[in-house]
């Protein structure tokens, strides 16, 4: 508990009883383990009832352009807090913003707005802001009212939407309480008149968002919406800095193509120098999946209303991405100008007959996802001669997706993985398979040329991957190859006559396709973790001398995606991962992991992992999961002096239920 802590709780105590309702140890918030209040002492989270619910009750605009809004503030049981901090622990700071959509427009265009004078080019911009210096008025417990002191301009349009943003922030700090759940945003939509509210902008919800952000926390963590992010971020708001326009659309698309910008290969910085002159350069930004790949962030299942608008095209939408086109003179446009979006959807219409062409779903295929493509598809049916010493035989399946069967000859390549044992791979072979034998319904064989280790035993793993190349759009300008992989597939079988003992699983695929969203490496041939960790094993190095480095799952996967925040950085071949920044919250460990598998300790007989490049080589698996990330010296070290000719002694202070435990020291 914090230094003086104790007395001032004794004090508030007496002073909150009769005016607040304190959760008793049976009815407190259902905090998770990646929470800080969930290790907090009980009578502390008793009494300060971490967290905060923010709801805009109503809003209004009165004829004189006078504007109020009411709305609620309690905790996640919904118990009422003071806004001031006095009789419930924690001030909390709100902000509002107020906007307008025009009549026959898209987006909002703020009331609420601050003047920003460069410092770099003197220029002032009026930008999309909140409301300073209004009135806050105390209805009841946890019910405020808030008079801007903004005002609608007089001949403000009462007929169309408008649209109050709140966002507040609950200062717990001084509990050691401070969480991203003390953080929460809220919108209310309204039309002066009282009419219906029929327009709104609701293109991506924020759950896309978080797919990858875990969550959306930006500005310091107390925007956590797009509904109240596009308030703000406005065709009216431009930073004087750059003369870069943080319009939502322009600026999300810009951001998310990074490096792949036509504007940044050219050698042109893609900047944004924002509240107090803080740089934010985006140049080096790789998004996750295929930019091509539009539907990552529109997604078509979340029920926002306006989820097909990016088949819409428009100047503004368009050029964010592709910004070497000036459609003023047409240069990069094929000469065309374009000085309206009006005429756009003459040739970027929705769909095509035929992909690759100039709509905007044809202009954005992916070849790999290519609806031409026949599709390849993998079954592994059965291990014969699987047994220590010998060498096994495999069948398996080949087909395309209409179940019409694929030669093992057709393909381009197509090579079959043996592992074992599952408890922690030591080695691998893999063997080419185009030369398999086998019957007309698509049912091959393959013995292995590497027999299985004499001296073997428990479980072995076979993995198949590979693919073919398929000419698209034949005889056509368009025409181009794809590779049309198949999907990996394992199979797992005893040597010695034991229970059959899958490989464990840390993570899964479909964890890694919330960012990545079709998990495709090494030209498409890997596109599941469980094949992934065939070659990745505790022993892989890649590169030679000064250039080795760890290519052990955890370790590689660990830095690539600590990147910017390693101390040593990584690299592999001529891919450096020092700009890698990884979009979420790198404590949430569950965002990858799944059952638990982060937690300590790990399941016994692991493999020591080589670390060419680190202060240890090899060390151990528990000391290599951890100093992956945390790779200082110090923390080397640390690991070093727990570790003896017995083992590693990780868990005592880090395991599950332990002070320094694995979810307790990344509690959010």
């Amino acid at each position: 508990m914090p230094k003086g802590l104790a007395a001032r709780l004794s004090v508030a105590l007496l002073a909150v009883v009769g005016v607040a309702v304190l959760l008793s140890s049976t009815d407190q918030p259902a905090f998770t383990a990646a929470d800080k209040a969930f290790y907090a002492d009980q009578s502390l989270v008793d009494f300060v009832r971490p967290g905060l619910v923010l709801k805009i009750l109503s809003g209004e605009i009165a004829a004189d352009g006078a504007m109020k809004v009411r709305f609620r503030l309690t905790d996640p049981k919904g118990l009422p807090l003071d806004r001031e901090g006095i009789t419930t622990p924690g001030a909390i700071n709100v902000r509002v913003i107020a906007a307008y959509i025009p009549k026959g427009k898209t987006q909002h265009v703020a009331y609420t707005t601050r003047a920003q004078t460069s410092p770099i080019t003197r220029k002032t911009e009026v930008q999309a802001g909140t409301d300073a210096n209004g009135v806050f008025r105390r209805l009841a417990e946890g019910e405020y009212e808030y008079t801007l002191a903004t005002k609608a301009p007089a001949n403000f349009d009462k007929t169309v939407t408008h649209t109050f943003g709140l966002y507040a922030t609950r200062d717990l700090s001084e509990f050691d309480l401070d969480m991203l759940s003390n953080s929460d945003d809220d919108v209310y939509h309204f039309v002066p008149d009282g009419s219906k509210v029929t327009v709104t902008r609701d293109v991506i919800r924020t759950q896309s968002c978080n797919k990858c952000h875990d969550p959306l926390a930006l500005h310091g963590g107390s925007r956590r919406t797009v509904e109240v992010c596009i308030l703000c971020h406005t065709p009216q708001t431009v930073d004087p800095d750059t003369g870069n326009t943080v319009d939502m659309p322009v600026m999300t698309h810009k951001i998310h193509m990074g490096e792949g910008l036509p504007s940044v290969q050219a050698g042109k910085p893609y900047v944004i120098i924002g509240n107090q002159q803080s740089v934010h350069d985006y140049s080096d930004v790789v998004f996750p999946a295929d930019v091509r790949n539009c539907v990552a962030c529109h997604e078509q299942n979340t029920g926002a209303a306006q989820a097909m608008a990016y088949l819409k095209p428009s100047r503004v939408a368009c050029g964010a991405c592709h910004d070497n086109v000036n459609f003023a003179t047409g240069e990069n446009h094929v000469n065309l100008p374009q000085i309206s979006d009006n005429q756009c959807a003459n040739c970027h219409f929705p769909q095509g007959e035929l992909e690759f062409d100039a709509s905007v779903l044809g202009a954005h295929t992916i070849p790999t996802a290519s609806r031409e493509l026949p599709g390849t598809t993998f079954e592994i049916l059965s291990v014969t001669d699987g047994a220590a010493g010998k060498r096994p035989t495999v069948s398996f399946s080949l087909k395309d997706k209409s179940g019409k069967p694929i030669l093992p000859s057709d393909m381009t390549r197509l090579r079959l993985l043996l592992a074992g044992p599952t408890t922690d791979y030591p080695s691998y072979v893999s063997e080419d398979v185009l030369k398999a034998t086998g019957t007309s319904e698509g049912r091959y064989f393959w013995t292995f040329q590497n027999p299985i280790p004499a001296n073997a035993t428990g479980s072995y793993a076979v993995g198949i991957e590979g693919y073919r190349n398929i000419t698209l759009l034949p005889g056509k300008t368009r025409e181009q190859i794809a590779r049309d992989a198949g999907l990996n597939k394992q199979f797992y079988f005893s040597v010695d006559g034991s229970k059959v003992v899958p490989r464990r699983q840390v993570v899964s695929t479909a964890k890694c396709n919330n960012c990545h969203f079709n998990l495709s490496l090494h030209g498409g041939n890997r596109n599941r973790v469980e094949e992934c960790v065939f070659c990745h094993l505790p022993s892989g190095v890649a590169g030679t001398g000064d250039a080795a480095e760890s290519i052990d799952f955890r370790m590689m996967v660990h830095k690539i995606h600590t990147g910017k925040e390693l101390n040593r950085g990584y690299k592999l071949g001529n891919t450096d991962f020092k700009q890698v920044g990884y979009p979420g919250d790198r404590r949430n460990c569950a965002a990858c992991h799944v059952n638990g598998s982060e937690q300590l300790p790990l399941q016994p007989n692991l493999l020591s992992v080589a670390d060419p490049k680190g202060p240890l080589n090899p060390l151990g698996p528990t000391a290599a999961a951890c100093t992956s990330c945390h790779d200082t010296v110090t923390a080397a070290s640390h690991a070093l002096a727990n570790t003896t000719r017995l083992g590693e002694s990780c868990a005592v202070c880090h395991g599950t239920g332990s002070e320094f435990g694995v979810s307790k020291v990344h509690a959010r």
